[in-house]
């Protein structure tokens, strides 16, 4: 399981994600006063934290998720698809490059202990 704490804009955000099954994982999301995230991001949560921009972008009716890295894992850009199941059929856009869902390195969670800038 998996806790993270975020903040987009003024909001902040907790979500928590269930083990990893296959590319499937339950995953729960609540808003929180920013100011309890950031309380959690300072306090809580352990160095380094992972820092990213998110931009959601449309494409052939699916909402992508693409985070733009910084920090440590500067350089490094993926995105993401929410899919109604594992099985569901999806093309790539051309502008995705390399699947990586089954590579565990691309977790924030492995991010955070293994950035991207030592992997080369």
């Amino acid at each position: 399981m998996t806790l993270r704490a975020r903040i987009a804009g003024d909001q902040g955000y907790l979500t928590i994600k269930g083990p990893s099954v296959g590319n499937s994982r339950l995953e729960y999301e609540y808003s929180i006063p920013v100011e309890d995230a950031q309380e959690m991001l300072n306090t809580l949560c352990g160095s380094p934290l992972i820092e990213k921009v998110r931009y959601k972008v449309s494409h052939d009716n699916f909402i992508w998720e693409v985070d733009e890295f910084a920090g440590d894992n500067q350089g490094l850009i993926v995105a993401e698809v929410e899919l109604d199941n594992e099985n569901q059929e999806v093309e790539l856009p051309d502008w995705i490059g390399e699947e990586v869902s089954h590579d565990k390195r691309y977790t924030n969670s492995n991010l955070s202990k293994n950035p991207w800038k030592n992997w080369h």
